[in-house]
């Protein structure tokens, strides 16, 4: 942890020379340029204490994985217009520091009036809302832990490493802006100078309440090298790093430390019997929780819930899963193989539906789903992950192989690993009793390219990464496509309506991308169920259309081989894309 906790004050303070820190640059400096000496510091105190509350304290707080710059964004652009008002007015910031003075009597400080610490730490709160999307793959580790787990002693002093670093720099630079300001004063202008920077602070707040801020960097972004935008980025994307990270994250809770998530680089290819497997010694993991909190039960008879009591005797497998994952849906044509060559064997299949997105909650789209993929076995709705969390688990998809008394004996996390999975499943049944076993399965599924680059990317504001996509809630214009992009980097165009789920198309809609992979698929609803369309084009040639009734998993294009390639998207009003995923 204490490495970590450096990477992390090193990652901090290279975010402060980011191009996603400049919006923060002319309150800084306006703002710590005016009162008293103690000002610079009561900012940066305030921004450090609000960012560490914002990544960590917040995260907990919001369903899904990242930080929503909606509210936290709204009240700071607030705070930043009525400071500028202030400012702009010397009598009125004059009786407002006075007041905030006499305020600081309350608490022991070596000063207790007049060197503008306290006002300077409400700025700094303020300040440290707006640095908060300014998140690389700590503070990423850190905001996801914390959404679903819970804030803890490590995440706090992590993310307050990684605040402490941002503030350290940005103290150096109030500090250089006030020298520059004290020597207009010296000048004879210093009249003109609080009203000049309150003007400062005013245009900031316009000029981000109109999103200008933000096509800005995207500009930056698309024009400047990569290592001067993100100078931390080589640190935070570090063996070192990812491995402490994943520590952070912990281990699903029948972990055995040999079923890791894999990309389906082991899977054999299409067509190739799985033979050959030497029967594994599988350990005892501890005693499967049952079904807890299930709603809607498919093929089962009557649709009557299942407990694993019921089930004693055989061996069971537990797959974790929802219809709009990609990684879920390639895994499919094995368990279903699965279950048609071992059920009459001692083998239960039982999938464990839990959902990603509000519209996975119904149980009409998701017997619509079981139905295309000719899923046979029991099928369960976990829409208040009840029992995912009896699990501990968080992966989809995620599976548990359970032997005739009870005990989990094998994970697999991810895609993948199929031989390893049969075997496991052959070995148990052999263990209870099974005499003769059917040959080997022939497995078929989508291998993904090991040139995949460009990672899942989400649409709504809830967990959308600001280092590949800038979206706001509500209703925004988010302009023309942008010349160019860098790699895995997406850029909304038009106007949309954004929720903390998905971006919805409202009028001339698109979205520009930068990927690089084979197939690129997008979850995606049309409103009312009405057929639309969505325009495909890859780098600037029609690549196809996709009509959109279901609320599911499209996939927008298929390429013979992952390669770099610019996507544009022309979308029609109405529709509401959720997360992007490649293959």
């Amino acid at each position: 942890m204490v490495l970590l906790t450096l990477f992390a004050l090193v990652a901090g303070a290279g975010t402060a020379i980011t191009p996603c820190i400049l919006p923060v640059l002319p309150a800084l400096l306006s703002a710590g340029a005016t009162g008293g000496r103690r000002r610079p510091l009561g900012i940066v105190t305030g921004l450090a204490v609000a960012y560490t509350i914002a990544i960590v304290a917040l995260a907990s707080v919001v369903k899904g994985v990242g930080v929503s710059g909606n509210l936290t964004r709204d009240l700071a652009i607030a705070v930043l217009l009525g400071f500028g008002v202030i400012l702009a007015i010397p009598p009125l910031a004059a009786r407002i520091e006075a007041w905030l003075s006499r305020l600081s009597r309350f608490v022991p400080t070596p000063k207790r009036s007049g060197d503008g610490f306290w006002s300077g730490t409400a700025m700094g709160a303020a300040l440290g809302l707006l640095a908060a999307p300014c998140a690389g793959p700590i503070l990423a580790a850190v905001i996801s832990v914390s959404a679903t787990r819970g804030a803890s002693l490590k995440l706090v002093v992590i993310g307050f490493a990684y605040a402490v670093g941002l503030s350290a720099v940005l103290l150096l630079l109030a500090l250089g802006g006030r020298k520059v300001v004290d020597r207009i004063r010296h000048a004879g202008r210093s009249a003109a100078v609080q009203p000049a920077l309150g003007a400062v602070l005013v245009l900031t707040g316009v000029a981000m309440a109109a999103n200008l801020d933000t096509r800005f960097e995207t500009a930056l972004a698309a024009h400047v090298p990569s290592f001067l935008t993100n100078p931390t980025k080589s640190l935070e994307d570090s063996a070192a790093v990812k491995r402490r990270l994943t520590a952070l994250r912990g281990k699903s809770k029948f972990d055995s430390g040999t079923a890791v998530a894999s990309t389906g680089a082991s899977l054999p290819a299409a067509g190739v019997a799985l033979k050959g497997v030497k029967t594994p010694s599988l350990p005892r993991l501890g005693p499967a929780p049952d079904f807890q909190g299930t709603q809607r039960w498919f093929d089962t008879p009557g649709n009557k819930p299942l407990s694993l009591a019921q089930l004693r005797g055989r061996v069971v497998l537990v797959d974790f899963w929802t219809y709009t994952c990609i990684n879920c849906l390639r895994t499919l044509p094995f368990l279903t193989a699965l279950d048609a060559r071992y059920r009459s064997a001692g083998l239960t299949i039982v999938g464990v539906h839990t959902p990603e997105f509000s519209f996975e909650h119904d149980a009409g789209n998701v017997r619509r789903s079981i139905s295309q993929a000719h899923i046979r076995y029991p099928v369960a709705q976990d829409n208040g992950y009840a029992t995912w969390n009896a699990w501990g688990n968080q992966y989809w998809p995620a599976e548990y192989l359970i032997d005739s008394g009870g005990q989990v004996r094998h994970t697999q996390f991810g895609e993948g690993d199929y031989k390893q999975s049969e075997a496991a499943v052959r070995a148990l049944l052999a263990e209870a009793g099974a005499r003769s076993l059917p040959p080997p399965i022939t497995a078929k599924a989508i291998v993904p390219s090991a040139l995949l680059a460009t990672p899942e990317t989400y649409l709504g504001t809830a967990r959308a990464d600001p280092q590949r996509l800038r979206v706001y809630k509500g209703v925004h214009d988010y302009g023309a496509p942008p010349s160019s992009l860098p790699l895995s980097a997406f850029a909304l165009t038009g106007t949309w309506q954004a929720t903390p789920e998905a971006a919805t198309a409202v009028k001339g809609a698109g979205l520009e991308a930068t990927f690089q992979a084979a197939d690129v698929y997008l979850v995606l609803s049309s409103a009312g169920g009405k057929p639309r369309r969505i325009r495909v084009l890859v780098d600037g040639r029609p690549a196809g259309t996709v009509t959109v009734t279901d609320q599911r998993l499209y996939r927008l294009v298929h390429l013979p081989r992952a390669e770099r390639h610019r996507l544009t998207l022309q979308v029609a009003n109405g529709l509401s894309g959720y997360a992007f995923t490649f293959g």
